[in-house]
C-alpha cells in the first residue's frame, strides 16, 4: 500500500490525498461503508459502485468469522470472492464488538473469552488469532486487535486498557510480518491510538503507534458517547503526533457535521453505520440539511430528494413517495434512503476533496457544516 499526499489546505491541517492498494486507489478524504456482515445493509454491489461510487468499503472479522465462517469465505477465495466486491476492503478486528459483549466475555492477557450471540459458543480471540482470521478474511487494510475503553472511563482503567493494547499491538505486528497473504495480493495492518479522553494517555499512545511505523494509522475509542468538542480536542491531539506520509484513519465517526471538522484536522478516512442504520428509520441526510421523511410535512412535496448531489435514487424520486414507502414499511424506502445518505457522505467528501485543492476548504466548510447540522 502507498499514500501520497497531494495538498494540504492553506488555513486547517486539511489534506487531499491517493491511497493505492491491490485492488486499486482511493482518493482522500474518503467515507466508507460499512458492509458488517459482507453487505453494505440494503445496497447492491452494481450501485455501490455506480451510484453511490464507493471506493473502499468495510467488514467486520467477528460476525464474518462466526457467519460464514472462515471455511466458506476461504473456498470462496477471501471477502472480495464472496461477495464480489473487487475494489479494496478493510476490516476492523472485531474487538470493538467483542468488548460491547459485557456480560458474556472475559478479557485477560493472552486475549478476550467470549460467546456468541448467535448460538451462545465458546470463543477466543487473540492477537495473533485475529491476524489469521483477517489473513483468511482477505481485507486489503486489516485492524490490530485492541480494547475500546467505553466512556465514561476511570483514568487507571483508560491507562491498563492502553497499555494492554499496545503489547497486543507488538504480538499482532509480529503474527503479521510472518505470514502471508493468501490470495495473492498484498495486505496492510493499522495499529489504533486508544487512551480514552486523557491527553497524556492519548498523546502516549499517538507516539507509541507512530514508532511502529506501520502504512498507515487508526484513531479508536472515540465516538462512544463523549462530547463532540472532546472528541475534536482529542483527534487534533492525535493527528498532531501521527506522521504526515501515513493515512490517518478515525473509526466509527460520524455526523455529516464530525466530518467535516475531522477532516480541518487532518483525518484522511471515516467510517460510520449512520447513514445507513439512519436510513432505515427515515433519516436523510442532504445537502441542505437533516430531514425526517416521516414527517406530515413531506407527504405532498414532489421535489426530488436532493438534485444536488446527481445520484440516481436521490434525483429520481420524490419526498413524498419515499415518505409513502417508509410509512407503509416497505423494503423499497430502506434501499432508497441507505443509497441516497451514503451517496452524500461519498459526495461530501468529495466537495471537501475538490475545496481542499481549489483553496477555500475553510470557508466552505464553515457554511456546509451550519447547513447539514440544520433540521428541514
Amino acid at each position: 500500500m502507498k499514500f501520497t499526499p497531494i495538498q494540504k489546505d492553506i488555513q486547517t491541517k486539511a489534506r487531499v490525498g491517493t491511497l493505492t492498494t491491490d485492488h486499486g486507489t482511493i482518493q482522500t478524504p474518503i467515507f466508507m461503508p460499512v458492509g458488517t456482515a459482507g453487505t453494505v445493509k440494503a445496497v447492491h454491489q452494481r450501485e455501490l459502485k455506480e451510484d453511490i461510487q464507493a471506493q473502499i468499503i468495510l467488514g467486520n472479522t467477528y460476525h464474518l468469522y462466526l457467519r460464514p465462517g472462515l471455511d466458506i469465505l476461504e473456498k470462496a477465495g477471501g471477502l472480495h470472492g464472496f461477495n464480489g466486491w473487487d475494489r479494496p476492503i478493510l476490516t476492523d478486528s472485531g474487538g470493538y464488538q467483542v468488548f460491547s459483549l459485557a456480560g458474556t466475555r472475559k478479557i485477560n492477557e493472552e486475549g478476550v473469552t467470549f460467546k456468541s450471540h448467535i448460538d451462545g459458543s465458546k470463543h477466543i480471540f487473540s492477537p495473533e488469532g485475529v491476524m489469521d482470521i483477517q489473513r483468511t478474511i482477505g481485507a486489503d487494510i486489516i485492524m490490530a486487535f485492541d480494547e475500546c475503553t467505553p466512556y465514561p472511563c476511570e483514568y487507571g482503567y483508560a491507562r491498563k486498557s492502553m497499555e494492554m493494547t499496545h503489547r497486543w499491538l507488538d504480538r499482532c505486528i509480529q503474527r503479521f510480518d510472518a505470514t502471508e497473504g493468501k490470495y495473492g495480493y498484498s495486505q496492510t495492518l493499522f495499529p489504533i491510538v486508544q487512551g480514552s479522553v486523557y491527553k497524556d494517555l492519548r498523546k502516549q499512545s499517538a507516539e507509541f503507534i507512530a514508532s511502529r511505523g506501520r502504512e498507515g494509522n487508526a484513531i479508536g475509542g472515540l465516538s462512544v458517547g463523549e462530547p463532540a468538542e472532546m472528541m475534536y480536542e482529542m483527534t487534533e491531539l492525535v493527528t498532531d503526533i501521527l506522521p504526515a506520509d501515513k493515512p490517518r484513519y478515525l473509526m466509527g465517526v460520524g455526523t455529516p457535521a464530525n466530518i467535516l471538522e475531522c477532516i480541518a484536522l487532518g483525518v484522511d478516512m471515516f467510517d460510520c453505520v449512520m447513514p445507513t442504520r439512519n436510513a432505515r428509520n427515515g433519516m436523510l441526510f442532504t445537502s441542505e440539511g437533516i430531514i425526517n421523511i416521516r414527517n406530515e410535512k413531506w407527504k405532498d412535496d414532489f421535489s426530488s430528494i436532493d438534485p444536488s448531489i446527481g445520484n440516481y435514487a436521490s434525483t429520481f424520486y420524490s419526498k413524498a413517495y419515499l415518505r409513502h414507502l417508509t410509512v407503509s414499511k416497505e423494503i423499497l424506502a430502506a434501499q432508497i434512503a441507505s443509497i441516497h445518505n451514503l451517496s452524500f457522505y461519498l459526495w461530501l467528501v468529495g466537495q471537501a476533496r475538490e475545496h481542499i485543492l481549489a483553496g477555500d476548504f475553510a470557508v466552505w466548510k464553515d457554511q456546509m457544516v451550519k447547513k447539514v447540522s440544520t433540521r428541514l
